[in-house]
């Protein structure tokens, strides 16, 4: 499959923009998934820890691969590399902290998921990347729809063309106006409609957004994303790049560990769909570009953002008695 190209194929600097793709599945342990993307892409391979690997130097950069949960790998901040030489004693906890987590992994591994996080992928490249995917398939890799059990996604991570408020706002609205379109498309798997990965944005919060008054600076943009959305499991998570663009915002969980700040929307939505010959990155891709051209289309994306409030804003006589009433139980 060809990746399209997008309405916006650069950023500012004329350089091509990249996607990351992360892709979790079962039937394969971090080692020989390592191995696996070793062999296809060249690079280094790495030992972390015990269930968490690397391949450095690979093509487009370092992929990593891992158990997906924190409680496989040792956690850095109990780990000090100086104690552990001037101490028998440090030695001992952090040898016995590093070996418990490798039995947690141990016992875990095919319950949770092995998850790759590939470099940034130019857009155009991505059909190569896919061959990836094709590989997982061969060697017995088993995506969302093997089991009830298995929640597995695949993400998205497409750079930004532009840092602009106005243009992050276009790509919000064009996304709240397609989630519908593309959760039909994708079929979203019940067990991941079930479970609080991806979750959809409070109609509330779309109301807001995509009313043509709301013209906010970054800061607002940030704080009412936040207020609606207090969480990481959002369809589009928006929270990596408001933590690049605003490193000293104090919320926590623009500094939480687990978010990584970066000039990218991180869309969350697809299954794993490792059970489907030819799926892979490019078929995601080409949906997602449904959100850019809406985005990069002003009257079109108007016209549908007012559609929408139309159908689902309230009437002006509810509006008024919603007021009254969250009047009449101020204290």
């Amino acid at each position: 499959m060809t990746p399209q190209p997008p309405p916006v194929p650069c950023k500012a600097d004329g350089r091509r923009r990249r996607v990351g793709v992360e892709i979790e599945f079962a039937g394969m342990p971090p080692r020989e998934t390592a191995s696996l993307v070793q062999s296809l892409f060249g690079g280094r391979l790495e030992v972390v820890s015990a269930h968490r690997l690397k391949v450095t130097g690979a093509r487009w950069g370092d992929f990593g691969i891992e158990l997906d949960t924190q409680y496989a790998h040792p956690d850095n901040r109990l780990i000090d590399p100086d104690a552990y030489q001037d101490s028998e004693w440090e030695r001992m906890r952090q040898d016995f902290h590093t070996r418990t987590r490798e039995l947690i992994g141990d016992v875990v591994t095919g319950l949770v998921p092995t998850e790759i996080v590939c470099p940034p992928v130019p857009w155009d490249e991505l059909d190569e990347l896919d061959a990836l995917f094709e590989a997982l398939r061969h060697h017995g890799a088993k995506g969302t729809d093997a089991s009830l059990l298995y929640g597995f996604g695949l993400h998205l991570n497409p750079e930004v063309s532009s840092l602009a408020v106005e243009d992050i706002l276009a790509y919000l609205r064009a996304y709240l106006l397609t989630a519908k379109w593309l959760r039909e498309q994708i079929r979203v798997d019940i067990t991941r409609e079930m479970l609080p990965h991806a979750n959809p944005f409070p109609r509330a919060y779309a109301i807001k957004v995509l009313d043509p008054g709301y013209t906010p600076d970054l800061e607002t943009l940030i704080d009412d994303y936040l207020e609606d959305n207090p969480t990481r499991n959002r369809e589009l998570d928006l929270l990596p790049l408001f933590a690049y663009l605003h490193p000293e915002h104090p919320h926590e969980l623009l500094s939480d560990a687990l978010v990584k700040p970066r000039p990218t929307f991180h869309y969350r939505l697809p299954n794993a769909q490792l059970s489907e010959t030819g799926w892979g990155a490019v078929t995601e891709w080409n949906r997602w570009l449904e959100v850019e051209v809406l985005a990069t289309s002003p009257a079109t994306l108007a016209e549908r953002g007012a559609q929408y409030l139309a159908l689902h804003r309230p009437s002006l006589p509810r509006r008024w008695w919603t007021a009254l009433c969250r009047w009449s139980r101020r204290p």
